[in-house]
């Protein structure tokens, strides 16, 4: 199977994201989802409390995907000590 490399979103990787997102329970309005994919991808907080998500370029989008529930936990709820 081919690598699933991305230059840009389309609305069937986005609504994979919210599929991941929405079982989280996390707002689509919480969330910024730019449409051209950047090396490195990142997922952080903006300064406006917005959830940014950027897509991983040089990475198959299928195993970026993977990743990206166990990130957003780690982010939104960090472990207490």
């Amino acid at each position: 199977m081919a690598e699933k490399l991305l230059k840009a979103l389309t609305l069937k990787e986005i609504e994979r994201i919210f599929t991941i997102t929405d079982a989280l329970g996390i707002s689509r309005e919480a969330l910024v989802i730019p449409l051209r994919t950047e090396t490195p991808g990142r997922i952080g907080i903006l300064k406006s409390g917005k959830l940014e998500i950027v897509v991983e370029r040089d990475t198959d989008f299928d195993q970026w995907l993977s990743h990206l529930e166990p990130e957003l936990r780690a982010l939104t709820n960090p472990a207490q000590d």
